[in-house]
C-alpha cells in the first residue's frame, strides 16, 4: 500500500516548491482506501510549468477521471534542484493529487510531445522506482503507456514502453482501462493483458512486432511476430467533436505556467497540407465543433476557473468556418467583464482585421505571423500558400490601427533552400519597416518592433518531406551567421533555435529501435531536459551513438529514396504514401496543391476506415 511522501522536509530548498504541492482549484481527489481503485499516473517528462499548459493533458485527466472506478493523477518531471533533494531523502517520484508513490500504480502514461524529453521518461521511472526495460517488468509493475504526436513513430523508445496508443486518447485509453480492470480480477501473465488489448483501434504493442534489417542499416521490413495481432496498427479519432468530453473545469495553477488562460479547443486536423508539418497530416480528418458547443463549453470553465483569457485554439485558428460569429459572441459576452480574447494561430493569406480588431478590445496583444519561408519560390516549395502581398496587406492594416510590433516565424535548412531564399527572409522584416513608416507618415515610433525568428526545419514521419536529409548543424549554423550579418537594424530583433538540439531531433523523429539503447545510455550518462538549452549536452549524445556503432549523419542527414522501408511504415493514420511522395515531387517542381476543403486532392483519409466520407 503507498503511503504520503513527505515532503516538508525539502520544498524549502527548492526552486518554485509550488510546483510540487498539488491540491490546485479543480483538481480531482478520491478516497484511495479503496482497495480497488484503479491508479493512473498521467506523466508529462518536462516541468510543471510546461506540462500545466498542454491541452491534451487536461482533457484526458478530466475524461479518465470521470470513471469513478479510476483514479488518474498527475505528475511531471521535477527540477534538477527537486530531483537531487528526492534522491538524497530517498523520496520515490511521487503524483499530485494523492502525494503517493506511483511505484504500484496500474498505469504510467506518457505524453510524447517533443524527442529530446525521452531521456526524462527514464528518469521518472527511475525516480518511481519502476524497471526502465519492459522486458524485465514483473507482473505488479505498472505498465508503461505513451502517446501523443511523438508516438507516430515510438520504435526510437520500444524497449521502454508496454503500450502506444495511436491517435486521440479520450475513447481508446478507456477501454484499454476496462479492459485492466477485467484483467486484473484473476492476473495471468502480463502478456495475456496486452494480447488482449493489441485488437483495440488506437494501441500497438511494440513487443508483438519483430524488425529484420538489411546489411546497409535500413529496415528490411517489421511484422507482428504473433497471431492475432493486426499487421498494421491505425490511429483513433474522435469522429464527432462535439460529443466528446471537455473539460469543465481547467486545474488553475498556483503559479505561473506558459499558457496560464483558458483554452477553447475550435476543431482537429487541418486542411492546409503544408509539406513539412507532421501534426497536419497525423491529424487529418478535419473536424469543427459546433458553435452551440463552443459557448456551452465557454460558459463553463470562465465560471469555474477566474482566468481573464480565452485563447482560441486548433492547428489553423482563422480556418474556423463559424470565426466572426465566434468572436461576435465572445466580445459581446466577454469584453465587458474584462476577459481578454487572443488568436495563437493566424494565417496571412486569411487574416482579417475585422476580427483582429474586435477581439483587442480588451487588451492589445502582440501579432504574431508565420510566412515560413522568405521567397515565393520557398513557400510554393512548402504549400505554405501564402504570398508577399499577403504579408503586406496583413501588416499594413495592422500599422494602421496601432499595433506597433510584429513577430515573424521561419523554417531555416527546409529542401531546396538557397541563400536568395534567407535573403527573402531579410527583405521581409526589412518590408515591414517601411510599411510601418509609409503609416506613420515616414516616422519610427520607440515601440515599433519587428522580431523575426528562425527554427531549424526537422523531417518528420508522415510527411511529404520525410525523405529528405536535414541540414548538417555547420549548415544551420552559417546560415544563422549569415541572417545575424543580414538583419542587423535597430528595429529588429533575431531569435534562432539551437541547431544542436534540432540535430538529435531529427536522429530521434525518424530513428529506429537501435535508438533504444543510445537514450538509455545518454540518460545513464546524464542526459536530461534536452529540449533545454541550459541542459543539453551534444558530446553525451555523439558518444552514445558512437557506443552503439551508429551515425548521426545516416539517421538526420542522409536522402532516402521512396522505396526505403521506414521505422513507421507498419503504422497507419490513413494518410497513404503515395500522396505523400506525389506531394513530395510537387515540391521539387515548386508546384502548390489547394486547400482540401476546397478540393479533395486523396491523401487517403477520405476512403480509409479511419475517416472515410468525413472530409
Amino acid at each position: 500500500m503507498n503511503k504520503k511522501v513527505d515532503l516538508k522536509r525539502i520544498l524549502k530548498k527548492v526552486e518554485k516548491p509550488a510546483r510540487y504541492l498539488g491540491n490546485e482549484v479543480n483538481s480531482t481527489h478520491k478516497d484511495i482506501s479503496n482497495e480497488n481503485l484503479i491508479r493512473y499516473a498521467h506523466c508529462f517528462p518536462d516541468l510543471y510549468e510546461v506540462g500545466m499548459s498542454h491541452l491534451g493533458s487536461h482533457i484526458l485527466y478530466d475524461v479518465i477521471n470521470r470513471d469513478e472506478e479510476v483514479f488518474c493523477e498527475r505528475v511531471y518531471a521535477p527540477n534538477v534542484d527537486m530531483e537531487e533533494k528526492m534522491r538524497e531523502n530517498d523520496i520515490p517520484l511521487f503524483a499530485l493529487e494523492s502525494r503517493e508513490a506511483i511505484t504500484n500504480f496500474d498505469f504510467l502514461a506518457f505524453t510524447l510531445q517533443y524527442e529530446l524529453s525521452y531521456t526524462n521518461i527514464l528518469n521518472m521511472l527511475d525516480l518511481a522506482k519502476v524497471e526502465i526495460l519492459a522486458k524485465d517488468r514483473k507482473l505488479d509493475a505498472p505498465f508503461i503507456l505513451a502517446g501523443g504526436p511523438c508516438a507516430y513513430n515510438p520504435e526510437p523508445i520500444a524497449d521502454f514502453v508496454d503500450i502506444v496508443i495511436l491517435g486521440e486518447g479520450e475513447e481508446v485509453n478507456l477501454e484499454v482501462i476496462n479492459r485492466y480492470k477485467e484483467w486484473k480480477k484473476n492476473k495471468t501473465t502480463r502478456d495475456e493483458f496486452l494480447m488482449d488489448i493489441a485488437s483495440i483501434e488506437g494501441v500497438y504493442i511494440p513487443k508483438f512486432y519483430d524488425v529484420a534489417y538489411n546489411e546497409d542499416g535500413t529496415i528490411k521490413e517489421v511484422k507482428p511476430n504473433r497471431e492475432g495481432v493486426p499487421a498494421n496498427p491505425h490511429k483513433r479519432i474522435i469522429k464527432n467533436m462535439d460529443l466528446v468530453e471537455y473539460p469543465e473545469k481547467l486545474i488553475v495553477p498556483f503559479i505561473d505556467t506558459v499558457h496560464d488562460r483558458i483554452v477553447l479547443e475550435l476543431f482537429r486536423g487541418c486542411t492546409r497540407g503544408c509539406r513539412f508539418c507532421q501534426a497536419g497530416m497525423i491529424y487529418r480528418p478535419i473536424r469543427e465543433k459546433s458553435l452551440c458547443r463552443l459557448k456551452e463549453i465557454l460558459e463553463k470553465l470562465v465560471k469555474n476557473t477566474g482566468y481573464d483569457e480565452i485563447s482560441l485554439s486548433s492547428l489553423s485558428t482563422s480556418d474556423y468556418s463559424g470565426l466572426s460569429e465566434l468572436t461576435d459572441y465572445l466580445v459581446e459576452e466577454y469584453a465587458s467583464r474584462n476577459i481578454g480574447i487572443s488568436l495563437p494561430s493566424l494565417r496571412l493569406d486569411n487574416f482579417s482585421m475585422e476580427i483582429a480588431e474586435k477581439i483587442q478590445q480588451v487588451r492589445k496583444s502582440g501579432l504574431t505571423f508565420a510566412p515560413e519561408a522568405g521567397t515565393q519560390r520557398m513557400r510554393d516549395v512548402i504549400n505554405k500558400g501564402v504570398t508577399e502581398q499577403n504579408l503586406e496587406d496583413a501588416t499594413r492594416k495592422a500599422f494602421e490601427m496601432g499595433w506597433n510590433s510584429v513577430k515573424l516565424y521561419f523554417m531555416i535548412g527546409l529542401p531546396t533552400e538557397t541563400y536568395d531564399d534567407l535573403d527573402g527572409i531579410a527583405d521581409l522584416a526589412y518590408k515591414v519597416i517601411d510599411i510601418y513608416r509609409d503609416v506613420n507618415g515616414g516616422k519610427l515610433r520607440r515601440a515599433f518592433g519587428v522580431t523575426v525568428s528562425t527554427s531549424t526545419f526537422v523531417p518528420k514521419p508522415f510527411t511529404p518531406f520525410q525523405w529528405h536529409g536535414q541540414d548538417t548543424t555547420e549548415q544551420v549554423r552559417e546560415k544563422q551567421r549569415y541572417l545575424v550579418k543580414k538583419l542587423k537594424n535597430g528595429n529588429i530583433k533575431y531569435n534562432y533555435h539551437d541547431s544542436k538540439t534540432s540535430l538529435m531531433e531529427a536522429v530521434i523523429a525518424r530513428g529506429d529501435r537501435k535508438l533504444s539503447k543510445v537514450i538509455y545510455d545518454a540518460y545513464k550518462a546524464g542526459a536530461k531536459f534536452d529540449g533545454w538549452a541550459e541542459h543539453f549536452k551534444l558530446e553525451i549524445w555523439e558518444e552514445a551513438m558512437k557506443n552503439n556503432n551508429l551515425d548521426i549523419a545516416f539517421y538526420a542527414n542522409r536522402e532516402r529514396d521512396y522505396e526505403e522501408v521506414f521505422p513507421w511504415d507498419h503504422l497507419d493514420v490513413g494518410v497513404n504514401k503515395k500522396f505523400l511522395i506525389r506531394e513530395n515531387e510537387k515540391s521539387k517542381q515548386d508546384a502548390i496543391t489547394v486547400d482540401c476543403r476546397h478540393k479533395c486532392n486523396g491523401c487517403g483519409i477520405n476512403t480509409h476506415t479511419i475517416g472515410r466520407g468525413m472530409c
